[in-house]
C-alpha cells in the first residue's frame, strides 16, 4: 500500500559563498515514520531541516511539506502548513527570560492572539503534560532546568499546535545514557499516540536502533542512501561502513539485538505462563 509523502525535497541546492553544502539533494519522509537523518560533521543536516521550514533559502530545488510548494513563499503565505508542524532546535532555544509555560504558549500567542489567558495556560500545562515533565515544572525558567528536562520543555513547546510533523535536532546531545533512552522512548510514544511524523538529526547510534523507521545519509553533498539499518549496512560505502560497523556501531547493533532476544524470551514465557 503506497504511503503518501509528508515531505518531499527534489534537487536541493545550498551553499554558503563558495562552500557547497547540497548539490541535486533528494529526500522524501513518509507518513506516520520516524526518520532519522545522519551524516559527518558539515553535511548539512540543520541546513537541511532549516530548508524545509523556510528557515535557509535554497539556491535551487523543489521542497514540498503536505503537498504544498514551500519555496519563495513568504512566511505569512505559509502559515496553514506552519501551524501543523513542530520543531526541537539543538539545545532547545528557549526563551530564558520566559517560564516553561511561557515558552509553551508562544506558538499560540502567535497563531491564536485571540485566546484567553486561562486557555492559553491549560494548553501549556497539557504539552508539558505530554512532555514528560512534572507540572512543577511549568512555572520555572529554563535556567532551573536540568538539560534533559530543557529538551522536554522544548518538545511541549514544539506540539503546542498539535502537530502533524515534528522536526527534532540532535535531541538526545548533550544527555547521559539514560536520560537519552527516556527520550527515544519518550519520541517514540508521542508518534504512537498522536500519530505523528518524526523527522530526527541525530549522532546517537542506539537513538537509530531504538525508534527509527528509516535512516538517511547526507555524504558528497547528498542523500547516499535511505533504508533500514539492515538495508544500509548492505551498501558498500566508506563513511556508511565506518559509521555503522565501527566499533560504536557493533555496540549498538549488540546492544538493540540483546534488547530484542530479551523481550522474545519475556514474549515465550508469559506465552508458558
Amino acid at each position: 500500500m503506497h504511503t503518501p509523502n509528508i515531505i518531499s525535497v527534489t534537487g536541493l541546492c545550498n551553499s554558503f559563498g563558495d562552500q557547497i553544502i547540497h548539490q541535486d539533494l533528494n529526500i522524501e519522509v513518509r507518513r506516520g515514520e520516524i526518520l532519522g537523518v545522519v551524516g559527518g560533521s558539515g553535511t548539512g543536516k540543520s541546513v537541511l531541516m532549516r530548508s524545509i521550514i523556510g528557515l535557509q533559502e535554497p539556491d535551487a530545488g523543489e521542497i514540498r511539506v503536505f503537498d504544498e510548494g514551500m519555496i519563495g513563499k513568504e512566511v505569512d503565505e505559509a502559515t496553514d502548513v506552519r501551524r501543523r508542524w513542530g520543531v526541537l532546535f539543538q539545545g532547545g532555544a528557549l526563551f530564558s527570560t520566559l517560564t516553561v509555560a511561557e515558552n509553551v504558549q508562544v506558538p499560540l500567542r502567535e497563531f491564536y492572539p485571540d485566546f484567553s489567558k486561562e486557555l492559553l495556560e491549560e494548553i501549556a500545562r497539557y504539552k508539558i503534560f505530554l512532555s514528560g515533565l512534572p507540572p512543577e515544572a511549568a512555572d520555572k525558567y529554563p535556567s532551573e532546568l536540568s538539560g534533559g528536562m530543557r529538551k522536554r520543555a522544548g518538545v511541549a513547546r514544539a506540539l503546542a499546535m498539535d502537530p502533524e510533523l515534528l522536526f527534532l535536532d540532535e535531541p538526545t546531545a548533550g544527555l547521559d545514557p539514560i536520560s537519552a533512552a527516556k527520550f527515544d522512548s519518550l519520541t517514540r510514544d508521542l508518534k504512537e499516540t498522536l500519530g505523528l511524523t518524526v523527522f530526527l538529526i541525530t549522532h546517537d547510534l542506539d537513538t537509530l536502533y531504538s525508534i527509527c523507521d528509516r535512516v538517511a545519509v547526507l555524504a558528497d553533498r547528498k542523500v547516499i542512501a535511505i533504508g533500514a539499518i539492515e538495508e544500509l549496512l548492505a551498501i558498500d560505502h566508506p563513511w556508511i561502513n565506518e559509521y555503522f560497523s565501527g566499533p560504536r556501531g557493533r555496540a549498538a547493533r549488540r546492544g538493540h539485538s540483546d534488547q530484542g532476544e530479551t523481550a522474545h524470551a519475556k514474549t515465550q514465557q508469559l506465552g508458558r505462563s
